[in-house]
């Protein structure tokens, strides 16, 4: 029995190596992709300190999969020395920079940038950013529209517009969702999160995003070259085209990975939960009654869980912490030996509304 239970973590290892292998971030069901996106940067070419290869060559770096280069319409205190009528000019330079065989995309999008309300708007997948410099902030909304771009709201709680930093709608904004011209809402920003805004998102069905908002070094500002990572929203899609994964942020198909917190509504982190957490089978030494499951975290972060059943475990408590990409032994005291056994848990760092937590049951048979 022994013997057989080393031989399956041996099994599970491999396979959990194989599995990180393909996706350094978030893995999926087959013929399915949690793919990485970073929707709001800028570079020099509005606030920003780099050019648009270096917010390329970061992003190929740190594994993403897709960024828009949103640059501020309005806002160009680098216009005396870089001087450019054309506002597609940073996705130009960005797209240029682009290797031909490599996974990362870059997508157009531009930021409107306004007082509150309705503060700054992003709008990606957009056509030509000089059609959306408009005098007014309402019509460079409705021109994005046009165009067919997913537009949605930054830091809703920047307490340079809030100065309680509570997320809040306006009826500027209570109109732009009515008329379905606002379609997303930023829960987390650069090294903010928002309750409020997570609330307003869930009641408005708008989708759930976290960004960056870089205007530095992505790696000073979150130091990825020691293992931190920039705030990323992950899109569920079926195939890794920009129409894809276009279709699916309307849908509001993302989970949002900020520090260690995942964000998103109920089915979605519950989907990316479960193809990211895997059990080994229920094994129970020949003279003991203690069942011992190896637990997987496929994951590119820890998940620190709950344990909500019936059992005691033998050896921890009933909180406990998986690290990114690594497994655990849970040595459960049945009484009984069981064929079947329940694993109900909380999941302490899933996040599905304002102090909610994702609770789901694992079945292991």
């Amino acid at each position: 029995m022994v013997k057989r239970f080393l031989l399956t973590s041996i099994l599970f290892l491999l396979s959990f190596s194989s599995l990180s292998a393909q996706n350094s971030f978030f893995r999926a069901q087959p013929g399915s992709y949690w793919i990485s996106t970073d929707l709001h940067i800028h570079t020099v070419f509005s606030d920003g300190a780099v050019w648009p290869s270096i917010r390329v060559q970061e992003a190929r770096r740190e594994g993403l999969d897709l960024i828009a280069m949103t640059e501020h319409l309005e806002y160009q205190p680098h216009a005396d020395d870089i001087p450019h009528p054309d506002r597609n000019r940073s996705y130009h330079i960005a797209s240029d920079a682009l290797k031909s065989d490599e996974k990362l995309q870059v997508i157009n999008g531009s930021e409107i940038t306004r007082e509150m309300a309705p503060g700054h708007i992003n709008a990606v997948f957009i056509k030509d950013a000089n059609a959306l410099l408009h005098s007014d902030s309402l019509t460079g909304i409705q021109a994005a529209n046009k165009q067919g771009a997913f537009v949605f709201w930054n830091h809703p709680n920047w307490d340079a517009h809030r100065k309680d930093g509570i997320a809040r709608l306006d009826p500027f904004h209570e109109y732009l969702i009515k008329n379905k011209l606002l379609h997303g809402l930023e829960v987390v920003n650069e090294t903010t999160y928002s309750d409020e805004a997570l609330q307003i998102a869930l009641e408005n069905n708008l989708t759930i995003l976290g960004t960056s908002d870089i205007h530095g070094l992505t790696d000073w500002a979150h130091e990825i070259s020691i293992g931190g990572h920039r705030p990323m929203t992950f899109v569920r899609v079926k195939d890794k085209t920009p129409e894809a994964l276009k279709k699916a942020l309307f849908e509001g198909k993302t989970v949002v990975w900020y520090n260690e917190l995942l964000i998103g509504k109920k089915e979605h982190l519950q989907q990316l939960i479960r193809e990211n957490l895997s059990f080994g089978p229920i094994v129970y030494p020949e003279d003991k009654t203690i069942a011992r499951i190896e637990v997987i975290n496929h994951a590119a972060t820890a998940l620190h869980i709950e344990y909500l059943g019936e059992y005691s475990f033998h050896k921890r408590a009933t909180v406990f912490s998986i690290p990114a990409q690594s497994s655990i032994l849970l040595e459960l005291k049945t009484v009984n030996k069981k064929e079947v056994i329940k694993l109900p848990f909380k999941v302490l760092n899933g996040l599905i509304g304002p102090k909610k937590y994702l609770e789901l049951i694992f079945v292991l048979e």
